[in-house]
């Protein structure tokens, strides 16, 4: 048997599961990880581990592939946390192996050690595991790919002691095909079509996990074949729908009244990739009805913890293509498709205006990456996403800081497409360091900053609830354009409604990482 140290073995594993590109930023607990790197290995530096973490996870679902992440002990891990919970939203399967100290040095609590690693990201990982000697390294790593990835997927976390790196090992590498999707219970299915065949007036509601799957072609299918409304779930991640189709029919609100007003022109509504509901207010009206609910999930506990309707458990896209196969084409009409607000003036520099202007000028097969809370109704309403693969992305989690860092991300992972992010200015403070990662990998993606000089978000959930005099929402001063500069980007401010247009344009054709800083008047309308 060949002697080789536990780095080689790694090395050679990772290269079998393809996961060759690995996000970090460094420190000396992972010199030895990194030592020697590989030709054939990409290192994509961010200079704070928040963001690169965000990085990670837009790289991981725009590519629907697992992404390693190298972060630095403890320390490391906490300044991730916050996108880690976002990635665990996200069902993002990401890897994430952070450096520990020397195990000869554990016992004496030195510096830089971890103290109970593996406990530290619960519980907002899958699995965590510090191997209990440097050669369970490779075989705990393959374990984390294969936990990561099955259904539902979602980050993992191994942390592994900085001389486990350079023992040797004569254990064997074992590399095994990704686990696939599982169909539903035959049973099951046949009561789901039985009540489609039944319903006057069916609708689905789309959820993250379809695009996910890669299902929305599926699922458009499936909303023709029963001439079924379609709606998004609250805070989808994902568009898992193209919102021109004449089938859709808009959004649902996080809130239980809002969503029993929306589902009651329906007689039947199937819940497809997304939980029976997430709710995000509550306006005294949680017993409001709602309408026979089929839930279909890969995940065991969305099943369990709704409060209505029969849950189906299996994966989008093998779920959506049983039921199809299962019910007959009708030939009750469709509901009317869904009235749009007309397009803005242009009067005033308005985020819904610039959104109907970035409409205009999108191409077609463009990924939107959005983190503009007090913006993402005027968004809905103003910028149809129409990509079946991959369009939007945003947090499933509320946790800020995604947006920069994932429009980077997205752009690295997929070179073949324009890669736009619409960016709060609050928001884009928490992974605004991501902007030196473009620069340093010479993306062609542009990063839109409407720019309201607040915590917008907060100041109207705040008055909606009758709260007064609300401290820490009011921003304002920051020069974005000189910031994207600092860090070598190109940089461009739009003050005036006319800037707009010739703006975008440039910055849009621009090859160069370009930040184009929008200064849109105070938003006004409510939430939800």
């Amino acid at each position: 048997m060949i002697k080789r140290t536990v780095l080689d073995a790694t090395r050679e594993l990772l290269r079998e599961l393809g996961l060759t590109t690995v996000f970090g930023n460094p420190g000396t607990t992972e010199v030895p990880f990194l030592t020697d790197w590989p030709d054939d290995f990409d290192y994509v530096l961010g200079l704070q581990e928040s963001a690169v973490v965000a990085m990670a996870d837009a790289y991981s679902q725009a590519t629907r592939q697992a992404v390693l992440v190298n972060l630095h002990s403890a320390g490391g891990v906490g300044h991730g946390l916050g996108s880690l919970v976002t990635a665990y939203r996200n069902r993002t399967p990401l890897i994430v192996v952070a450096g520990q100290q020397n195990r000869a040095l554990l016992p004496h609590d030195p510096f830089l050690g971890a103290i109970d690693a593996a406990e530290f990201p619960k519980p907002y990982v899958k699995w965590a595991i510090e191997p209990a000697s440097a050669e369970d390294v490779p075989a705990a790593l393959a374990r984390a790919y294969h936990v990561a990835t099955q259904a539902p997927s979602g980050p993992v976390f191994v942390s592994v002691p900085a001389d486990d790196w350079t023992a040797t090992t004569e254990r064997p590498i074992v590399s095994r095909p990704r686990i696939r999707g599982y169909a539903p219970d035959p049973e099951a299915v046949t009561e789901l079509a039985a009540a489609l065949e039944a319903a006057e007036r069916p609708a689905i509601v789309v959820g993250s996990a379809v695009d996910q799957d890669g299902a929305v072609a599926e699922t458009v299918a499936l909303a023709e074949r029963i001439q079924a409304g379609v709606l998004v779930a609250p805070m989808s991640s994902r568009c898992s729908f193209p919102e021109d189709h004449r089938l859709f029919q808009g959004f649902l609100e996080p809130e239980r009244g809002a969503i029993s007003d929306k589902l009651a022109a329906y007689d039947l509504v199937v819940v497809l990739g997304a939980p029976a509901f997430t709710y995000h207010v509550d306006r005294g009206r949680g017993e409001a009805p709602l309408p026979p609910l089929f839930v279909v999930s890969d995940d065991e506990q969305i099943l369990a913890r709704a409060f209505e309707g029969t849950g189906i458990r299996a994966t989008p896209k093998l779920g959506i293509r049983a039921i199809t196969d299962a019910v007959g084409e009708t030939s009750r009409p469709g509901p009317a498709p869904l009235e749009r607000p007309a397009k803005p003036s242009g009067a005033a520099l308005t985020g819904d205006f610039v959104y109907s202007t970035l409409a205009d000028l999108l191409p077609d097969n463009a990924i939107v990456v959005e983190e503009a809370p007090s913006h993402r109704g005027v968004l809905h309403d103003h910028l149809p996403i129409t990509s079946t693969d991959t369009g939007f992305l945003t947090v499933a989690s509320g946790t800020l800081g995604y947006g920069v860092p994932g429009a980077v991300g997205s752009a690295l992972a997929r070179p073949d497409r324009k890669v736009v992010g619409v960016i709060g200015d609050g928001s884009s403070m928490y992974g605004i360091q991501a902007l030196w990662t473009a620069a340093r990998q010479e993306l062609p993606v542009t990063i839109l900053i409407l720019d309201n000089t607040e915590y917008a978000a907060v100041r109207i959930f705040g008055e909606s609830i009758d709260g007064g005099k609300l401290p820490g929402t009011a921003l304002g001063g920051i020069n974005f354009a000189a910031l994207a500069s600092s860090m070598g980007c190109q940089g461009v401010t739009i003050t005036e409604p006319a800037g707009l247009v010739p703006g975008l344009t440039a910055a849009l054709a621009d090859p160069r990482p370009t930040l184009v800083h929008i200064r849109v008047t105070s938003a006004e309308k409510s939430l939800y």
